[in-house]
C-alpha cells in the first residue's frame, strides 16, 4: 500500500472592475478579501495494486483537478492516461491490439466493443462512443500498472456504461492494474465497485471512503 499526500491551489489572477466589486458586495465579500482567496483541492488517499479508485462530486468541484496531481505521483512509464491515447488510422480494430486473437477479443470485448463489424472498422470510422471504449481497450492492452480516465464513460449510455465497469473491476483485480477513474456518474459504483471512492464537493473538504479498513 502506498500514501499519496494530494494538493493544488488556485489563486484568483482576474482585475477587480466595477462589476467584479458589485459582485463582491452582492454577496457579502470585499474585493481584497476575494483577490486574496486561495481554493485548495486536496486529499490523503492509501492506494493498493488492483484498486479501483473512483473520483465523483458534482461539475466544477475540482475532479479533474484531483486526477492529474495524482497521475503526475506515478512515473511516466508505469501510467496510462485514455486521453492521451493516439487512435491508429490505417488498421482494423483487432489489429491494433498486440498479442493473439483471443487476447485481442477479449480486450476489445472487455471495453464493450464485442461487435463483429465493428471489431473489423478502423477506428476513424467509429462513433464517439465507440472511440471511448476502443481507446479504454488500448489501454487495458498497453500492460501499464495504472490506468486513468477523467469522465469515465460519461458519453455512453447508461446500461453499457455500467457492463463496462463492472468488466473494469474483474480486470483490476485479475491484473492487478489500478485505476483512477472521475465522472460525475454516480450510476456506476454498483457495478465499478471502487475500492476507494473520493467525494469531491463544490465546497467543504474532500470525503475518501474506503471499502476495507487500510492498515
Amino acid at each position: 500500500m502506498t500514501t499519496y499526500n494530494i494538493s493544488k491551489s488556485f489563486q484568483w489572477q482576474g482585475k477587480i472592475t466595477d462589476k467584479v466589486a458589485q459582485v463582491c458586495r452582492m454577496f457579502g465579500l470585499t474585493a481584497d478579501r476575494f483577490a486574496e482567496r486561495q481554493v485548495v483541492h486536496s486529499c490523503r488517499l492509501d492506494i493498493n495494486d488492483g484498486d479501483v479508485v473512483f473520483i465523483t462530486g458534482p461539475s466544477g468541484a475540482g475532479k479533474t483537478v484531483l486526477l492529474k496531481e495524482l497521475e503526475k505521483s506515478f512515473p511516466a512509464s508505469d501510467r496510462v492516461n485514455l486521453a492521451g491515447l493516439k487512435l491508429p488510422s490505417d488498421k482494423a480494430l483487432i489489429d491494433c491490439i498486440e498479442g493473439d486473437l483471443l487476447t485481442g477479443l477479449r480486450l476489445l470485448s472487455a471495453a464493450g466493443l464485442s461487435d463483429c463489424l465493428c471489431i473489423l472498422n478502423q477506428p476513424a470510422n467509429l462513433s464517439e462512443g465507440q472511440k471511448y471504449r476502443f481507446r479504454l481497450a488500448m489501454a487495458l492492452a498497453a500492460g501499464g500498472k495504472f490506468i486513468f480516465a477523467d469522465e469515465f464513460c460519461s458519453n455512453l449510455d447508461r446500461i453499457t456504461a455500467m457492463v463496462i465497469s463492472h468488466n473494469v473491476h474483474k480486470f483490476a483485480k485479475r491484473t492487478g492494474t489500478t485505476f483512477i477513474l472521475a465522472s460525475s456518474h454516480k450510476d456506476i459504483m454498483l457495478d465499478l465497485a471502487p475500492d476507494v471512492l473520493v467525494i469531491k464537493e463544490l465546497s467543504g473538504p474532500t470525503e475518501v471512503i474506503y471499502k476495507r479498513k487500510r492498515r
